[in-house]
């Protein structure tokens, strides 16, 4: 914890899903919602063999750790989705029909439930001068209805999201990248995320703490090998940022936000 309380972060990687978002909230409405699309296009009873495949436990309303949603891409879940319509024994013509149709990303207004007040945290880092990211296994554009949501763009140095063309998590290829758009060396950089994939891709990166929250879908044992700390949820980090004196960084030009 002193090493917590003492690393001087320059800038804050953060995950999406599962950090700053309720995970379960957020992927496993989504899976309902569109189960029920697809439902009134096909005419089939999708719901339970998409929530199975998906990696989503309806009764316990809990996305399993090691499921198909907990780590991947919405490309890869689309195709998941054309091969569960047609196990149901649908053509590979119509499953994709069907589903090309019934698509949707998720709805951050509906859906997304912060952990914390993420406006005034980020805030209170923007305000001592420490940089913030996202590097999300999400795509760009629901990433973007998220900060919109929660009205938090103007603190968002960069972001990298799966559809980005970059190699993904465990790879370091996120946090290098984030970092060299901010221009902060990694050992200076906080990386912040709920799965075992978020402190991989830090630790290889050479990130100066590796922060694992509890929030999301890994359990501490999971967590535990891999990261540096464990928080319970972001929300710990408030008190983080009061305790820091403002740091120097340079003022960059950030490409994500460019019009």
């Amino acid at each position: 914890m002193d090493r917590f309380k003492h690393f001087k972060a320059e800038a804050i990687i953060f995950d999406k899903d599962g950090t700053l978002i309720d995970f379960d909230a957020m992927w496993g409405g989504w899976t309902i919602h569109l189960a029920g699309q697809l439902h009134q296009i096909s005419g089939l009873n999708v719901r339970e063999p998409l929530c199975r495949a998906m990696g989503y436990d309806e009764a316990g309303k809990k996305v399993l750790p090691h499921g198909m949603l907990a780590s991947n891409p919405m490309a890869k879940l689309y195709r998941l989705t054309v091969e569960v319509m047609q196990s149901l024994g649908l053509s590979a013509e119509e499953a994709k029909r069907v589903v090309e149709k019934g698509w949707c990303i998720p709805d951050p207004i509906l859906l997304a439930k912060p952990f914390t007040d993420t406006r005034a945290l980020f805030s209170s880092l923007h305000s001592k001068g420490i940089k913030i990211a996202i590097a999300t296994a999400d795509d760009r554009a629901p990433t973007q209805a998220m900060i919109e949501a929660f009205d938090i763009e103007e603190y968002i140095a960069s972001m990298i999201c799966a559809d980005d063309g970059i190699p993904s998590k465990p790879a370091p290829d996120m946090v290098l990248s984030l970092c060299e758009r901010m221009k902060i060396q990694p050992a200076k950089v906080m990386v912040v995320g709920d799965t075992v994939s978020d402190l991989k891709m830090a630790h290889v990166a050479g990130a100066g703490l590796a922060v694992g929250v509890l929030s999301g879908v890994s359990s501490a044992r999971d967590l535990a090998a891999h990261a540096d700390l464990l928080l319970e949820s972001v929300d710990e980090l408030h008190v983080y940022a009061e305790n820091q004196s403002a740091v120097q960084t340079q003022n960059g030009f950030n490409p994500d936000f460019a019009f």
